[in-house]
């Protein structure tokens, strides 16, 4: 799983870079591809995000960024995901889903690996899905040598961001493109937090 994110860490640089400044559809936070992500859909996950990070007794100025920023880059990379998939015809089982959400990534605990990488409760099978398609498609490109791939089938489909959200970071993008992050993000969460189960 660590070369799908370091191939879409660099795949969400050259979109970050990339993305046009052309005019955005009214109440849009972004366009990507063919999808809309609507300013209601990333205020409700900033919320349910900030939400989660507060339960977990995380502080969300670790993220690096202001939380609605990183949750809409979160947003951004899901929806190319699912695009690729759609484009490649690769279909992800719930069963699949469901053993994606048991990863801890690199912490002891499923559920702070996916606060990790701006993924609220109620985002994590979106989230788990896109992760385990782009795996897949990778694998179908040819595995490890089908990496480049990947990146530039990830960068063909460029962000449209509305300008309120300013220019997003190359290099925050690169290290934390959200989707597949750098989960050092949260290096000082504590054991206890880290083994603390979800609830509701």
């Amino acid at each position: 799983m660590k070369s799908i994110r370091v191939a879409v860490a660099a795949a969400a640089a050259v979109a970050a870079l990339t993305a046009c400044s052309s005019p955005m559809q009214a109440g849009a936070a972004a366009v990507v591809g063919n999808e809309r992500i609507s300013m209601g859909k990333l205020n409700n996950d900033t919320q349910a995000y900030l939400a989660a990070l507060k339960k977990a007794q995380l502080d969300e100025t670790a993220l690096g960024v202001p939380a609605n920023q990183a949750v809409l880059q979160r947003l951004v990379n899901v929806s190319v995901s699912r695009q690729l998939m759609d484009r490649h015809k690769v279909q992800v089982s719930e069963t699949e889903i469901d053993t994606a959400l048991k990863d801890p990534g690199q912490f002891q605990s499923p559920e702070i690996n996916l606060l990790a990488n701006g993924v609220a409760p109620s985002d994590a099978r979106d989230y788990a899905r896109a992760m385990v398609g782009l795996t897949k498609l990778q694998q179908q490109f040819g595995g490890q040598a089908g990496q480049e791939r990947l990146i530039q089938e990830f960068s063909s489909i460029k962000p449209v961001f509305n300008p309120r959200f300013g220019t997003l970071n190359a290099q925050r993008s690169e290290q934390n493109p959200a989707l597949f992050v750098d989960t050092g993000r949260f290096g000082k969460v504590t054991q206890q937090q880290a083994q603390q189960p979800a609830q509701g």
